[in-house]
C-alpha cells in the first residue's frame, strides 16, 4: 500500500475509486464501506484510495473536548493495508481545508488533483453525493449504515462504550481486539 501526505506528488493513478473520511477505529462499518471500495475498484481494473484526515477534523474545528481517538494515524494506515487498500491519501486538515464546500472538494481534489472515477460514499458524507452523481462527473456508490446485534456501529458509540469500560462490546464494533490488533 502506498502512503501519500497531501495533494501535491500523487502519481497518475488508473481507474481510481476513493472514499472520503476519518476512519478512527476502521471499524466494522468502515470495513463494510471499505470492502465496497476495493470490490468497485477492481471490478473496474482500478486503484482504491482512502483519504483521510490529519489531525481529526474535530481537533481542527476546535471540537476536540473528551476526544479519545481510537487509532494513531499508523495504526489506522496498518489496519487499511490489512485490508487491502491499494493506496492512502493523508489530507492535512487545517481551517481553510475545512471551509471547502463539498462540492468544491470533490472538483478541485477528487476530481482535479486525484482523478476519481467512482467515489464509494458513507450515509453521513459531507459531499451532496445525489448531485455528484447526477452531473456525470463521478459515479457515486451509497453504503448504508451498519448495525451489530441492533446497535448502530459509529467511532462516537465506540468511544463511549470504552469510557463506560464495555470493551467486549467496543471490540465486537470494531471488530477485533484492541489487545492484540491495535
Amino acid at each position: 500500500m502506498r502512503v501519500f501526505h497531501g495533494f501535491d506528488a500523487l502519481p497518475h493513478f488508473v481507474r481510481p475509486a476513493v472514499t472520503v473520511g476519518s476512519y478512527d477505529g476502521v471499524h466494522l462499518g468502515h470495513r463494510a464501506l471499505i470492502g465496497r471500495l476495493i470490490a468497485e475498484a477492481r471490478a473496474n481494473g482500478g486503484e482504491s484510495i482512502v483519504l483521510t484526515f490529519e489531525p481529526h477534523p474535530r481537533i481542527t474545528l476546535g471540537k476536540a473536548e473528551g476526544l479519545r481517538l481510537l487509532t494513531t494515524l499508523d495504526e489506522k494506515t496498518a489496519l487499511l493495508e490489512e485490508l487491502g487498500v491499494d493506496n492512502v491519501i493523508v489530507i492535512p486538515f487545517d481551517r481553510a481545508f475545512s471551509a471547502l464546500s463539498g462540492e468544491e472538494f470533490a472538483d478541485d481534489y477528487l476530481i482535479g488533483k486525484v482523478g476519481a472515477e467512482t467515489l464509494v460514499a458513507g450515509y453521513h458524507d459531507r459531499i451532496d453525493c445525489d448531485t455528484l452523481a447526477a452531473s456525470g462527473r463521478l459515479r457515486v456508490v451509497k453504503v448504508g449504515p451498519c448495525r451489530v446485534d441492533g446497535v448502530h456501529v459509529s467511532s462516537t458509540v465506540i468511544r463511549r462504550l470504552l469510557d463506560e469500560g464495555k470493551t467486549a462490546e467496543a471490540e465486537l464494533l470494531l471488530g477485533y481486539s484492541l489487545q492484540t490488533e491495535k
